[in-house]
């Protein structure tokens, strides 16, 4: 899913789509393509948008790496499920793998696709566990009494790490050009009873959303590859 804006990355992103910013040697999206290659697959579909040609032009028909990639041109934003959309109804009855564009990870994505096929379903969510510390004391109140106080309390939670696994048949009930988010999406599987897992991911993983993460990623790149 690589056809956002990128506008907390501005000014960075009025030039230069943010997949195509660079980690390292690599754009962001040359090094998932990457991953994904070296794990096996072989087709791609790439959702653009913003600045979309640049992307294309860059990537081509995927011959550089020695797999097949194809585009879904969202000719306004469709969200990070909506362009699913636009994919083929001649889509094989396979597992599909989406991932946003702007993840660096060292993620098994055999082994996410090993443990969706496992648990059934008819999605996997991959998700990180993500504490957070108050920084007060936390006072626990009851009318006008205290009734404990907790000095700078951590809680934990999982969050949405940007990478799913996805039935066909799911994907084929998306409908074209409407806006639709993932977690949205996937809300109302849940709602309908359909079963949707979770993947803890325990690997490096981070979302270049902001100057600061892309700062450490591109640090974090080298001192992995060293």
């Amino acid at each position: 899913m690589a056809g956002g804006f990128g506008l907390r990355l501005l000014p960075l992103t009025n030039s230069t789509p943010k997949p195509l910013l660079k980690v390292g040697a690599k754009p962001i999206l040359e090094t998932i393509l990457t991953q994904f290659v070296n794990a096996g697959f072989h087709n791609f579909y790439i959702s653009i948008h913003y600045k979309g040609n640049m992307v294309q032009r860059y990537f081509g028909d995927g011959k550089k790496w020695g797999v097949n990639i194809h585009y879904l041109h969202e000719q306004k934003p469709l969200g990070t499920a909506g362009g699913l959309g636009l994919l083929p109804e001649s889509l094989p009855s396979s597992k599909i793998i989406v991932m946003n564009s702007d993840l660096i990870t060292r993620l098994d994505f055999k082994h996410v696709l090993q443990f969706h096929g496992e648990e059934g379903g008819v999605a996997t969510l991959c998700v990180r566990e993500y504490d957070f510390q108050v920084p007060y004391g936390v006072v626990k109140v009851e009318g006008s009494r205290a009734q404990g106080i907790q000095e700078k309390p951590v809680h934990s939670f999982f969050v949405n790490a940007g990478i799913y696994v996805l039935n066909s048949a799911l994907v084929k009930n998306i409908e074209k050009n409407c806006y639709l988010d993932m977690p949205n999406f996937l809300e109302q599987q849940i709602v309908k009873g359909d079963r949707v897992n979770v993947f803890l991911v325990h690997e490096y993983w981070i979302d270049i959303g902001r100057a600061e993460e892309y700062e450490r990623a591109k640090k974090d790149v080298t001192d992995l590859d060293q």
